[in-house]
């Protein structure tokens, strides 16, 4: 018996291979980020400090005290930033401002601001050395220095009607700004007494009462009034904020009334409620002892 024949072996197919190099494997695109594009930046004057004497114990407290260079930039920067908008809205014509120096020297009250003998475009605030050393405690030094620094850098940038706004509204443009960069001092406090003009913390505190009653941005709107025209007390602020100013000072006068009535009001409400309470801990604590029906005595009223 012979061996059938063997079937052929089925041939295999391969597939060829290629002599170039493999394809290359794609590399994923990289994953951009939106960015906001940053905010545009106010144009800083050049900051310059004049020290008169080093020997001074006023030097030694400001230098200890603050960074001079951060602390003017600081206060440029807060006055910008709330005295104007932004360098690109058309509203916003800051001052030609190009040189702010500070000058510590030994001189009686607190601080002023002038122009150098340069133009007015160059700015000097004089800082009394005095007052740092024998006027501020230590612990409040830093704050005080940079309250006086920022109130005064206003008066490098702020409008003043062509030269006719009342000196009490200047002055208490720059403390709101103060006010509102953080900065007031503890001894403020908000008063309905006397002019709306008295300027200061005075004035500063009924220009937040506007501020925070006609909207964010009035003090602004009013710096620019003062920038374009000469001041008018009856048509500025009857244009304004629609009606005459000595109405607006009534009207925060009775604001400040109510205030003070409604403060009145909740401390005798607290203090009721501490002498209900008071008077009930000390009944649950007053000593008692037991008569001979075994009634209960009340030792402290004497009485069974």
């Amino acid at each position: 018996m012979t061996d059938a024949p063997s079937s052929p072996r089925p041939s295999v197919f391969t597939v060829p291979m290629s002599t170039r190099d493999p394809a290359p494997i794609p590399t994923p695109l990289p994953t951009t980020t939106s960015q906001k594009p940053s905010t545009p930046s106010f144009a800083l004057p050049k900051l310059r400090l004049e020290i008169r004497d080093l020997n001074h114990d006023g030097t030694q407290g400001f230098l200890i005290a603050v960074v001079a260079s951060k602390a003017l930039l600081t206060a440029v920067q807060s006055v910008l930033s709330l005295l104007y908008k932004s360098p690109t809205e058309h509203t916003t014509t800051v001052p030609g401002t190009r040189s702010v120096t500070l000058v510590l020297r030994s001189m009686e009250g607190v601080a002023y601001t002038t122009g150098s003998e340069l133009d007015s475009d160059h700015k000097e605030i004089h800082f009394s050395l005095d007052y740092i050393h024998k006027s501020v405690a230590p612990a409040l030094l830093a704050h005080e220095i940079m309250g006086v620094l920022t109130h005064e850098m206003v008066h490098c940038y702020q409008y003043n009607a062509l030269g006719t706004c009342p000196g009490g509204l200047i002055e208490g443009i720059a403390d709101w700004v103060r006010l509102n960069s953080g900065l007031s001092p503890p001894h403020w406090k908000r008063e309905g007494t006397g002019k709306w003009d008295a300027g200061y913390q005075h004035t500063g505190y009924f220009l937040d009462y506007l501020e925070k009653r006609y909207g964010e941005g009035l003090v602004r709107k009013l710096n620019e009034k003062l920038r374009i025209e000469r001041y008018k007390e009856k048509h500025f602020w009857t244009e304004l904020c629609g009606r005459p100013v000595e109405q607006l000072w009534c009207d925060y006068r009775q604001k400040l009334e109510e205030e003070s009535k409604k403060t009145e009001e909740e401390e005798c409400l607290f203090v009721d409620r501490y002498d209900a309470t008071a008077s009930g801990a000390l009944a649950s604590q007053a000593p008692t002892s037991t008569t001979e029906s075994g009634e209960i005595a009340d030792v402290s009223a004497g009485v069974v």
